[in-house]
Formats: structure tokens, C-alpha cells, sequence
């Protein structure tokens, strides 16, 4: 079984629906809400476990009742939340906005996640012992940071999705084995637009990287190799919070059974389409039968 640490955001999505997002100044009369458990972080650590990986969950919640529910969501999932520590006050939060068409809007409040600054004798055995280390972007830079190094220094493949986007410093991306931003992301990154034309940037920085596209699919590239585009599955989506990350968290599974590159990708692209066609973020996420029979 693969072993996966993630480090990572916790938060409680409070999830609106609506025909349409308002503009700004604009109120709008949505049809339902839900509170979901999300957070990037948690998101690819349910991703991973119900794909079959073996997962550990390092991070924290508040002392709040959405942090007592957000741990028990982790561990109905078989994520061992041993590392996710409670923090004094509030958890994190995700507001978000779905529309009709299945786009989302989110504005994150960081909460208890921001406590997470550095990490202690437990974090970085629970890294050195794992197969690969997923990070995000939604914990403080300095843990992600340390994280990254901690994963390098013992060997563990290093995997970060880059969101919410910023400037990487070397420090972290020096530590990198695959990058996984969104097209979006790629462009901001890269300062280009054009995905292939992204993808060539970032590969002076980390070894492979894999620009997720959506509806169009995803973009594999690595240095030394030509790149491969792959189509997504045709789905109507009905909700694509947490699509991206039941991609990225099914991907470390598949890759750490040692899957060939093309048929990890076109079994965590299936794993993301099932995802989209329910609403929620990991309430929406297939288990592993699911994938296998997609």
C-alpha cells in the first residue's frame, strides 16, 4: 500500500448555491447550502485514502465544533489524523460560490491552519517514512518549506500543488519532483498563457510537471521527454470544488504502485470526473472500486 503524507489546510466549506454568482455589489438568491469538509490539504488526503493509499494528515483545526467534524470526517475516510493537532480558536473556513455550470467562486479563511508554521519531531518522521509528500499552498510558506526539505532529505517524492497561487521561492521549488498547478496557475507562474509554452517554463525549475485543464484534460511534461496531452472524460459537471485535488491525490496513489506515467494519469482523470458529477468537495470523491470500474 503507498504510503502518503500530507501536509496540508483543513477547513469547513460553506458551500452556496447558485444560477448564478453575484457581480460585485449584486445580491443573489441561491438555492441551497452546505457545510462540507474541504481544505486542499484534507481534500487530496480523502482523495488518496479511498483510492487506497495509506494516508497521514498533518495540519490543525480549531477547538470549534466544525474542528471536531472535520477530524471525524478525515478518519471516516481512513485518514490517520495522529499529526492534525487542535489549535486555540477558530478552524479554517472556505466560502464558496457554485453555480449552475459547476464553476465555484472561494475566498479562504485560514484559521487554525495558519497556526501550522514550522513542524516538530513527528511531522518529519511521519514525511521521512511515507512513499510521496503532497503539499499545497493554503498553510504557511514557512512549514510548506520546511516540509518540501524534510521530504527531500530522506528521498520521499514530493508532489505540490501551487494554490493559491504565489511567487515559489527556489528554496521550495529546488525540493520539488512534480508540480501540479491549473492552467491558471501555470500562467501565473510562468508568465505565459499557452500551456505547453507554461509547462516549458516551469520545467527550469522542477522535473515534471502536470497542468491540469478541466474539461480539456491535463498536459504531462517532463525534461528530456516529449509532452503528452490526454483528454479528460465527457461529463456533465455538476459541481468541480475538489476536482483538482481528487486528481492529484488518486495520482500519488497510482504512482506510488508504480504505474506508468500515461495510465496513472487516465485513472486519477476518471477519478475527477466521478468527483464533478456530484456536488461537494470529499463527500464527492470516489473510492477506489468506483475508479477501477469508471
Amino acid at each position: 500500500m503507498t504510503g502518503i503524507a500530507v501536509l496540508g489546510s483543513t477547513n469547513m466549506d460553506l458551500v452556496a448555491y447558485v444560477a448564478r454568482a453575484p457581480g460585485r455589489g449584486e445580491t443573489v438568491t441561491g438555492r441551497e447550502f452546505r457545510t462540507i469538509p474541504g481544505g486542499k490539504g484534507a481534500n487530496q488526503a480523502v482523495a488518496a485514502a479511498r483510492a487506497g493509499g495509506e494516508v497521514v494528515m498533518i495540519g490543525a483545526v480549531g477547538d470549534d465544533a466544525y474542528g471536531a467534524a472535520l477530524r471525524a470526517g478525515l478518519e471516516h475516510s481512513g485518514v490517520c489524523t495522529d499529526l492534525l493537532h487542535t489549535a486555540e480558536g477558530p478552524s479554517g473556513t472556505a466560502h464558496i460560490v457554485v453555480d449552475d455550470e459547476g464553476g465555484n467562486a472561494i475566498v479562504v479563511i485560514p484559521g487554525a491552519n495558519g497556526t501550522m508554521t514550522a513542524l516538530g519531531p513527528g511531522e518529519r518522521a511521519a514525511i521521512a517514512a511515507a512513499d510521496l509528500l503532497l503539499l499545497q499552498l493554503e498553510l504557511p510558506l514557512s512549514a510548506v518549506v520546511e516540509g518540501a526539505r524534510a521530504a527531500r532529505a530522506q528521498g520521499v517524492r514530493t508532489i505540490l500543488t501551487p494554490s493559491p497561487v504565489q511567487l515559489l521561492p527556489d528554496e521550495l521549488l529546488d525540493c520539488v519532483d512534480l508540480l501540479i498547478p491549473n492552467e491558471h496557475e501555470a500562467a501565473a507562474l510562468a508568465g505565459v498563457s499557452e500551456p505547453q509554452s507554461a509547462a516549458e517554463v516551469l520545467l527550469r525549475h522542477v522535473p515534471e510537471v502536470v497542468i491540469t485543464l478541466g474539461a480539456k484534460g491535463c498536459l504531462y511534461a517532463a525534461r528530456g521527454s516529449e509532452p503528452l496531452h490526454l483528454p479528460a472524460p465527457g461529463v456533465t459537471a455538476v459541481d468541480t470544488t475538489g476536482a483538482g485535488d481528487t486528481f492529484v491525490g488518486t495520482l500519488a496513489v497510482a504512482l506510488g504502485e508504480g504505474r506508468p506515467v500515461p495510465e496513472a494519469l487516465v485513472w486519477a482523470s476518471s477519478a475527477a470526473a466521478l468527483c464533478v458529477q456530484k456536488p461537494g468537495a470529499s463527500t464527492s470523491m470516489p473510492y477506489r472500486s468506483e475508479i477501477d470500474a469508471a
